[in-house]
């Protein structure tokens, strides 16, 4: 019974080799134990259970065929001799395990029938199971039955690992036909014509990357203390390297090589490279374990080099598209296609192991791995007509971007009376596709620094601000408003800097940086009324305002409040006079001045009902139960604390909805009301983690608690 070794290997008798030889490399031995393997624990566990036998009788199962799938350098050899190697230690191929690389994505791929050889070699097969030499032109379709009938009357079950498999035409002949034989493949394009069953790899996890990092060094020198040393630079490491088997392995061998330079040095050689890919692959020489280079362009080279032109030319725009992942709409804008044409070239693209499909709630997503990344965008940099096609498919994209962000910006900003929003139905719709595109959205905002795509960057900014408040995503807001701003300066726009200063201000006062917040509303304000532009300047003036009363500038608050709302009177804006109102009694009550108050919120209340502004509505009616507190009002309170947050609910306001649910729980336990207050707490509590708000849900949490 065959043990971790699989065939022998062994050769005829020097005296048959004259008549059926000689057999041509490669052999079929199993290659040793991949050393040091790390992770993939769950996936082997899946390899093992398609090979384990029946618990009554170890030959008598139906055929066990395994694919094991992913791009170039994520393992797939490693895992798969690891598994090889597990299943024989158990006993389950009592007739060997058998390994030929078929060298399916080298220049000269094996063919099936130059695999058959060795393969029959290795299977024992001597005398008259091997046809004569003169019978042999190494395509003669005589090996393949002679394999096919060998595999057939072999009673001890066996394992095949055919490494490396481009096309079916290499498997089918190799697949036993017969029997109880299992066969393991490992291939870069997911097969699309065979049974069998597939196990796609994606990238290691960050701790199995750090291992296998760590483990790599110990096995050259056990003393290594540089991973224990430099935790933090080793995580970096392994993220620059995508998680890419091979990749970290060519880091490890490399740190082997430097022994007495530190591990962040080479995290920073390579995060400072043009090219990743170049800076892996320039850092060490020689093979891996089993005589393979060690290096990340080849192996990304050959998979390019499959691709059909259409294909190719969708790889390189979509190294492109900005974010983590993108939708099939957003390769259709950057590649010029209709949406059904985009997703199948990403399907064709995803079953070549180049780009992984992400599934999501608004349908799939596609990611390209950052060295895959790294490596295209370089062969776009080096050709000028590549470039020329980049800049036109982003300039696509920006539009496309453009387009969906104000359509969704227009959503939520509608208001009962005006034109309907056409292309998203409702407020959740928007915001869906805001937050699945968040991230290619801000980032896209960047390309504003590239004079062809400054203006429409200018414009994707400004109309995300509305976005990026509501979600608080604070800090992204600040980052595009100084893009907006720095572009507008050089492009000499007084409109989109001043409307860049407002929306950085408004940024600005959200994160408390109150100062900086009075400066750039005071910029825009003198902006819009150097240009004229006299609602603009009144929603400066109204920020502004708001800004002086955060800095505890009371007078100048009022004054610049009052002069806000004079100003969107003048100019017919009534849902803008009503938001004057609303922060003009924040300030008077500050000042004790409550039924001043009561009256500027109510007068508030009314113009936002008047322009059936919700949200200006629920902000009213919440500032109005503060202030009727303050009147010794509490039932009236409650009822404007109740009402606001069923409105701001409603319009998905959750941070306003989570803090007048805690105004209103408040007010109820200053009435005694503990049920209520308990009740309002945890609906807060809920507001605020809808949110993203931890800090605040996990107070209203403790707040309910206490009242249990």
């Amino acid at each position: 019974m065959s043990s971790t070794r699989a065939s022998s290997g062994s050769r005829p008798e020097s005296g048959d080799a004259g008549a059926h030889g000689p057999f041509p490399h490669p052999d079929a031995t199993l290659p040793a134990r991949p050393v040091g393997f790390t992770g993939r624990v769950a996936v082997l566990d899946a390899i093992l259970g398609g090979l384990a036998p029946t618990p009554d009788d170890t030959n008598s199962r139906p055929p066990a065929h395994v694919a094991v799938t992913g791009m170039g350098g994520i393992g797939k050899t490693a895992l798969t001799l690891e598994a090889a190697h597990e299943a024989c230690s158990r006993g389950w191929f009592p007739g060997g395990a058998h390994f030929i690389d078929l060298r399916g994505y080298d220049d000269t791929p094996l063919t099936p029938e130059q695999a058959v050889l060795p393969l029959l070699d290795a299977l024992g097969a001597r005398g008259a199971d091997l046809p004569m030499t003169e019978q042999w032109d190494g395509s003669s379709p005589l090996l393949l039955s002679r394999y096919q009938a060998h595999l057939a009357q072999r009673q001890a079950r066996t394992l095949l690992v055919l490494d490396n498999a481009s096309t079916p035409l290499q498997l089918v002949p190799l697949v036993p036909k017969s029997g109880s034989h299992a066969v393991l493949i490992t291939t870069r394009d997911r097969p699309r014509s065979l049974r069998l069953r597939t196990i796609g790899l994606e990238p290691l996890h960050e701790d199995e990357s750090a291992a296998l990092v760590t483990n790599a060094l110990h096995i050259t020198d056990p003393q290594d203390d540089r991973p224990g040393r430099e935790p933090v630079a080793l995580r970096e490491l392994v993220a620059l390297c995508g998680h890419l088997p091979l990749a970290l392995h060519i880091a490890a061998a490399t740190l082997c090589h430097r022994r007495h330079r530190d591990i962040a040095s080479l995290a920073a050689e390579i995060k400072g490279a043009v090219d990743p890919t170049r800076a892996l692959d320039d850092g060490t020489e020689g093979p891996d374990q089993y005589l393979r280079p060690l290096a990340v362009r080849p192996v990304l080279q050959a998979s390019y080099r499959r691709l059909r032109p259409e294909q190719a030319g969708a790889l390189r725009l979509l190294a492109l598209a900005p974010g983590a992942d993108v939708s099939g709409e957003s390769v259709a804008a950057l590649t010029g296609n209709e949406r059904d044409t985009a997703t199948k070239l990403l399907e064709d693209l995803e079953a070549a192991g180049l780009v992984t499909g992400v599934p999501s709630a608004s349908g799939p997503r596609w990611r390209l791995h950052d060295l895959v990344r790294a490596f295209v965008a370089g062969m776009d940099a080096a050709e000028p007509a590549l470039r020329e096609e980049g800049e036109a498919a982003r300039a696509r994209l920006l539009s496309f971007f453009h387009a969906g962000v104000t359509a969704a910006d227009d959503r939520l900003r509608w208001l009962p009376g005006q034109p309907e929003p056409q292309r998203f139905t409702d407020r959740a719709a928007a915001l869906a596709w805001l937050d699945a595109e968040r991230t290619g959205l801000v980032e896209a905002v960047g390309w504003a620094r590239e004079q062809r795509h400054a203006r429409r960057a200018v414009e994707l900014a400004e109309a995300l601000s509305a976005y990026l408040n509501l979600r608080r995503y604070f800090d992204e807001w600040i980052n595009v408003s100084h893009i907006a701003l720095e572009t507008a300066r050089q492009t000499a726009d007084p409109h989109s800097e001043g409307t860049a200063w407002d929306s950085l201000g408004n940024a600005y006062r959200e994160v408390d940086r109150i100062p900086e917040a009075i400066e750039a509303h005071g910029r825009a304000r003198a902006l819009f009324s150097e240009i004229g532009n006299r609602r603009r300047e009144a929603l400066a003036w109204n920020n502004l305002g708001i800004a002086l009363q955060q800095g505890d500038r009371t007078a100048e608050a009022i004054e610049a409040l009052e002069h806000a709302r004079d100003l969107c009177r003048d100019v017919g804006d009534r849902r803008r006079e009503a938001a004057c109102w609303n922060n003009l009694g924040v300030v008077l009550l500050s000042t004790r001045r409550g039924d001043d108050a009561i009256a500027a919120h109510t007068r508030a209340l009314a113009l936002s009902r008047e322009a059936h502004d919700l949200h200006g509505e629920g902000m009213a009616l919440n500032n109005l139960g503060h202030a009727l507190e303050r009147g010794q009002r509490p039932a009236d309170a409650r009822q404007a604390y109740a009402d606001a947050a069923a409105l701001l609910k409603d319009i998905e306001d959750w941070y306003r909805a989570g803090q007048t649910l805690q105004n209103l729980a408040m007010a109820q336990q200053r009435a005694l009301r503990w049920e209520q207050a308990r009740t309002s707490y945890l609906e807060a509590a809920e507001a605020f983690t809808r949110a993203k708000a931890p800090k605040d849900a996990a107070d209203c949490q403790s707040r309910a608690h206490s009242l249990t």
